[in-house]
């Protein structure tokens, strides 16, 4: 299935021909031209966002699926940018800056990582740094690299349980085989549990290694009413990880 994974250059001119919006409603993007593959309640999309690859990166941040508000930025970033005549090959990493962890996200997250002395192992002022000018050192993905929807609405990895689901699995593994293979020597930080499970899946197949794995790293997603808890719990063996890491 890797090698037919979507990208770009199959869906440009559906995106050119987009309506020139700072917004986009679902109706407007959530279009049979824009949708990637179905299987029952189950609906992925297309985003250019999870393209683009750094293979020099030091932290990989991996999330479930990019949620709407993603797929949004994704949308917009990617109709600006064809419609300022950017390379093709370019695309995909604007699409990128704008469209990952948006929003609350990027927040919580490097709040908690700052909280257990990233920032400081990496010599950066703040891990905030790796959305911006630090972006070097960090690559960011999603299990399944497009927008996926249940029912319509943003899919949290649980209904169905990912792990177990056969046609999301596929997808699973076409994407992040080869990152896995890439980023060999990466700090691994996956947002939430069902990251987690997908994780120690690949550390009992001998593909990663668990010191490298920052287990327990709660999802930041302000729904996560859980997450302040479970990172107050979960805080003193990730920065004994963090460290040990770095030494």
């Amino acid at each position: 299935m890797e090698q037919n994974l979507p990208i770009l250059k199959d869906y440009v001119e559906v995106i050119r021909q987009l309506p020139a919006k700072y917004k986009y409603t679902k109706e407007e993007l959530l279009i049979p031209d824009l949708l990637v593959e179905e299987s029952g309640q189950i609906a992925l999309y297309y985003a250019a966002h999870n393209e683009s690859f750094n293979r020099n990166a030091k932290i990989f941040m991996i999330g479930i699926t990019p949620g709407f508000a993603q797929m949004e930025k994704s949308i917009v970033a990617c109709k600006k940018a064809l419609e300022e005549n950017k390379p093709l090959e370019e695309i995909p990493y604007l699409c990128k800056k704008e469209g990952r962890f948006a929003g609350a996200l990027r927040k919580n997250i490097s709040q908690m990582l700052d909280e257990i002395g990233l920032n400081q192992c990496l010599q950066i002022s703040s891990t905030m740094d790796l959305f911006d000018a630090e972006d070097y050192l960090m690559h960011t993905t999603s299990l399944i690299p497009y927008p996926t929807f249940v029912k319509g609405k943003n899919y949290t990895g649980h209904t169905p349980e990912l792990i177990k689901n056969a046609f999301l699995m596929q997808y699973v593994r076409a994407n992040i085989d080869r990152q896995v293979e890439m980023l060999k020597d990466a700090l691994y930080v996956p947002m939430g549990r069902c990251v987690e499970e997908v994780l120690k899946l690949y550390i009992e197949e001998g593909k990663l290694k668990e010191e490298q794995c920052l287990i327990g790293f709660p999802h930041p997603s302000g729904a996560n009413v859980n997450r302040k808890k479970q990172f107050e719990e979960e805080k003193e063996q990730m920065m004994n990880k963090v460290q040990q890491f770095y030494l």
